[in-house]
């Protein structure tokens, strides 16, 4: 029995003192009390935890962190003004700078005076337009059917109608000598403004024809004074080789008779050609008119011989 229990020793597992002696089994109890321990020496704070460094590592610097840029705008003093003038014209229409000039010239009348010394002056072309305007507006203002002579009709349009001739009687002077130098310039507007007054309509009643009748008169003296100043510069050069005879002329044509002043002017005026020219032939009767007095007469080329062969 003795030999039995030699060689049968207990297990490892049961013996108390296998484990090494420089290592000890702690029991929860023990580990759990050193933790609190731990816990209550370290309860200081919060920074000191967040401030020390474990050993051996090099130790954190904070720094502080540069303010961020503020993202709010700055509050300007943001108060009503009135408009710059430059702004305040360029929202104007034509008809209220119009009517602000007025205005201002009839508070001011010493402002009419600079006005018209620096304001641009009006050209041919843009003054017909301008009258063209006027002659359209009297056109619309007609009724729709009925006759366009008849009495009716000129009591619809007489308003508008008298609107035209004030604006061609105002506009024509501009155009004469002498404040315009040039007989070219106002030919050219003569010409265009009677083509207006052919336009206008005859009305039945005789009266209602007073407005056309004192527009010729006022047109065919705006021609007399034309080539009078005209016939002054380089000889008439100007209505000699412009066909202004021609279309004077024809002005008288259509008015019937009413341009007959601006024609004995123009006659007048070229004149001196038939001085110029040569003395009665055989082949040339001496009653015969020049070439520019048959046309001015509308008889040019009626009853001549016809030539055969070299002159």
């Amino acid at each position: 029995m003795n030999v039995i229990n030699q060689h049968f020793a207990p297990p490892p597992h049961l013996l108390n003192n296998r484990l090494s002696p420089t290592r000890s089994l702690r029991s929860p109890s023990h580990m759990s009390s050193r933790k609190r321990k731990a816990d209550d020496e370290g309860s200081g704070g919060d920074d000191d935890r967040m401030s020390a460094s474990p050993s051996g590592s090099p130790a954190v610097i904070t720094r502080p962190l540069p303010p961020r840029p503020s993202t709010k705008r700055m509050r300007t003093n943001v108060t009503g003004r009135p408009l710059p003038l430059p702004r305040l014209l360029e929202t104007l229409s034509a008809d209220e700078l119009r009517n602000l000039l007025q205005s201002l010239c009839d508070c001011h009348p010493e402002i009419s005076t600079e006005i018209i010394s620096t304001a641009p002056r009006p050209s041919v072309q843009s003054t017909l337009e301008l009258l063209s305007k006027y002659e359209s507006t009297f056109q619309t203002a007609f009724p729709f059917g009925g006759r366009s002579s008849s009495d009716y009709a000129y009591n619809r349009v007489r308003q508008p109608l008298i609107e035209l001739l004030d604006a061609l009687k105002d506009y024509t002077p501009h155009f004469l000598p002498p404040h315009e130098p040039q007989p070219a310039t106002s030919l050219a507007f003569l010409d265009g403004a009677t083509e207006i007054i052919h336009r206008l309509p005859d009305w039945d009643t005789f009266q209602h024809n007073r407005h056309r009748q004192e527009a010729y008169e006022e047109m065919a003296k705006a021609w007399a004074a034309v080539i009078r100043e005209a016939a002054k510069k380089a000889g008439g050069i100007q209505l000699q080789y412009g066909g202004w005879d021609q279309k004077i002329a024809k002005h008288n044509e259509v008015s019937g008779g009413r341009m007959q002043e601006a024609v004995n002017e123009l006659k007048g005026g070229l004149g001196w050609m038939g001085s110029d020219s040569p003395s009665p032939s055989v082949d040339t009767p001496v009653d015969a008119m020049s070439i520019r007095q048959q046309l001015l007469s509308g008889t040019y080329g009626m009853g001549a011989p016809v030539r055969v062969g070299p002159w």
